[in-house]
C-alpha cells in the first residue's frame, strides 16, 4: 500500500497552504489508486518544539512519517521568494538520504506569478538533496487560483500522476 504524507510548512495553522496541500495530495492519490486517508504533518503545530534545544516526541514522529512516505507532498507559502524558514528548519533535521526511495512533489503557494520559478529553483533541489525522486515539475499555485483549486489541481494531478505512479512502482529509483 502506497503511503502518502503531506508536509505543510506554513507557520500559521489552518492556512490556505494546508488546504491546497491536502487537496493536491488527495488529487494525486486518487489518480494513482491511493485515495482515502493520508497523514498530514502541519509544522504550525510543531514550530516551538522544532526550535527547542532538546528532543521532542512530536518532531520525532513527524520526521518518521515524512521519511517513510512513498509519496510526500511538500507545501509552503513563498516567503521572500522561497519556502519558509520553518520548513527548512524541519527538513534540516532529516539525516542525509532520508527521503531516498520516495517520491516528492513540491508545492508553493504564492501571491505573485514572478515567484513561480521558486518551486523549481529552491524547493526541488532541497528535496533532491535529501534523496527524494522528484519526477515532475512542482506546483506553483497562485493565491488567485485558490477559488478554482479543484480545477487547477485536476489539471496538475492529471499531468503528474502517470510519472508519480511509475516512480512509486519502481521504488523511486532505489
Amino acid at each position: 500500500m502506497t503511503s502518502i504524507v503531506t508536509l505543510v510548512g506554513n507557520p500559521r495553522g489552518g492556512s490556505r497552504t494546508r488546504i491546497a496541500a491536502i487537496a493536491a495530495a488527495e488529487a494525486v492519490g486518487e489518480r494513482i489508486g491511493r485515495d482515502g486517508t493520508h497523514e498530514v504533518v502541519d509544522l504550525s503545530a510543531l514550530g516551538p518544539q522544532l526550535l527547542a534545544p532538546g528532543p521532542s516526541a512530536g518532531v520525532e514522529v513527524a520526521l518518521e512519517l515524512v521519511g517513510g512516505a512513498d509519496v510526500l507532498v511538500v507545501a509552503s507559502p513563498t516567503y521572500k521568494g522561497t519556502y519558509t524558514g520553518l520548513l527548512k528548519a524541519f527538513l534540516d533535521r532529516l539525516p542525509p538520504a532520508a527521503l531516498a526511495g520516495g517520491v516528492a512533489l513540491p508545492v508553493l503557494v504564492m501571491g505573485d506569478p514572478r515567484h513561480a520559478l521558486a518551486v523549481e529553483v529552491h524547493l526541488r533541489p532541497l528535496l533532491v538533496e535529501l534523496g527524494a525522486h522528484v519526477p515532475t515539475p512542482g506546483l506553483a499555485l497562485l493565491e488567485a487560483e485558490i477559488p478554482d483549486l479543484g480545477e487547477v489541481l485536476a489539471r496538475w494531478a492529471g499531468r503528474v500522476a502517470p510519472q508519480v505512479a511509475a516512480a512509486v512502482r519502481e521504488g523511486a529509483g532505489t
